[in-house]
């Protein structure tokens, strides 16, 4: 910063103004095109165009009668509005039975997490939210963040749970046994 004369301060003003600028209006794009809000989406021809229009987009497919469900409804309402650059939707699967298929969508509630128009990952049920009804906003948050859907500014390897704990939750890809790292699996004969 002591290197720095009046023309380099004004030309790194003039680049953050613009970068703002940007920013803004991308904010106004995403508003234009429903994000802010968890709305319905009716059939499943809105939901290619609400991909196309989208560039992170989140949704959930449910029935009216599960209440699971609707424990996940109430927490995607809050999160659609603090991630305004995502889309959160919700789908009744049985109006979609095409799209259900497609996705191979076997159990409700599951978030289908859409980014640049290709499905990226899936929260099937509860069990990656600490396998319990009660999981807070800030777990799924998290969860969904960890597919970059959303802009997330904790830590993605520890879930917010585990923080006040200290545990470190392992929240790595799972091996397959071949390429699985085991020590007690050496082929070695020592003894």
């Amino acid at each position: 910063m002591d290197n720095l004369d009046s023309d380099d301060l004004e030309m790194i003003r003039r680049e953050r103004l613009a970068a703002m600028k940007k920013r803004q209006d991308k904010k106004q794009e995403w508003i234009t095109n429903g994000h802010g809000t968890y709305s319905e989406l009716y059939d499943e021809k809105e939901f290619f165009e609400a991909t196309k229009k989208s560039e992170n987009m989140v949704c959930h497919f449910y029935r009216d009668q599960f209440v699971r469900c609707k424990l996940v409804d109430k927490h995607l309402d809050i999160l659609a509005r603090k991630h305004i650059e995502t889309k959160f939707c919700k789908i009744n699967a049985e109006k979609a039975p095409f799209l259900t298929e497609r996705l191979k969508i076997r159990v409700l509630p599951t978030l289908c997490l859409v980014k640049n128009g290709k499905t990226k990952d899936y929260v099937v049920g509860f069990t990656d939210l600490g396998n319990t009804d009660d999981f807070s906003t800030e777990m799924l948050e998290w969860r969904i963040a960890r597919a970059d859907v959303v802009e997330y500014q904790g830590d993605l390897l520890c879930p917010p749970s585990s923080k006040s704990s200290g545990q470190r939750m392992d929240v790595r890809k799972k091996k397959t046994i071949r390429g699985r790292n085991d020590d007690s699996s050496d082929d070695s004969d020592s003894d």
